[in-house]
């Protein structure tokens, strides 16, 4: 019974027709009223779920796409991978996920590119390289952490970009422009791991400094 719905499960329940909507009509109330109109939600509980309007409506999708994404990638696929292979899966999974409504990604990345709302797209894309790490199996807690998800969401940003206008079959220089990329990102994270090892054993100042403050007794 949809009455019986959670202000999640509506968003959840809705995101995913809102965006096959949005590729027609944007991502404003026709889109979400259209969707509310086919799952059985009352207009008005659609539109309380979405207080932000379009990019809550965005939001809601994004989470449904990584939900995807994680559903076509189980743990026990990913642990015969690879990490590079991991990445490259979560990466392709996700863009087969939003495949069927590629307009509907364009026009979302329209809104998000809108001056209000970019620190909610750098969190949004966040949340998703976030999780491709976490599913790749990343447990890095320092810098590392930053470093690995600000370079992938570069990758996964540019790529998006080929994917939106390739007509390809199967989307091909797509995956072939992130394969490159993908190089390019493991070669990083191989160097950025040689310099550490050379440099661990390095004087720090940091350290030296953090001697003075807090000596040994």
């Amino acid at each position: 019974m949809t009455d019986d719905l959670t202000l999640d499960e509506v968003r959840a329940t809705l995101a995913p027709g809102i965006a096959s909507n949005a590729a027609f009509d944007g991502w404003g109330d026709a889109a979400r009223d259209m969707a509310a109109d086919g799952a059985g939600i009352d207009r008005d509980v659609a539109r309380i779920a979405f207080p932000g309007g379009a990019v809550d409506m965005i939001d809601a999708w994004f989470a449904a796409v990584d939900a995807q994404m994680i559903a076509a990638l189980p743990a026990e696929t990913l642990a015969a991978m690879k990490v590079r292979e991991r990445i490259t899966a979560l990466i392709e999974s996700r863009l087969d996920a939003v495949a069927p409504e590629r307009e509907a990604l364009r026009r979302a990345i329209a809104v998000l590119a809108l001056p209000t709302n970019v620190a909610r797209a750098a969190q949004l894309g966040w949340r998703t390289v976030d999780t491709m790490w976490a599913r790749a199996g990343d447990t890095a807690t320092d810098y590392n952490h930053y470093t690995k998800r600000a370079t992938l969401l570069a990758v996964y940003a540019s790529t998006v970009s080929v994917f939106l206008d390739d007509d390809s079959e199967g989307h091909a220089d797509a995956r072939a422009f992130l394969a490159r990329r993908i190089d390019g990102l493991m070669r990083f994270e191989q160097a950025k791991a040689g310099f550490l090892r050379r440099t661990q054993n390095l004087p720090s100042l940091s350290r030296f400094v953090g001697r003075l403050r807090y000596p040994v007794a």
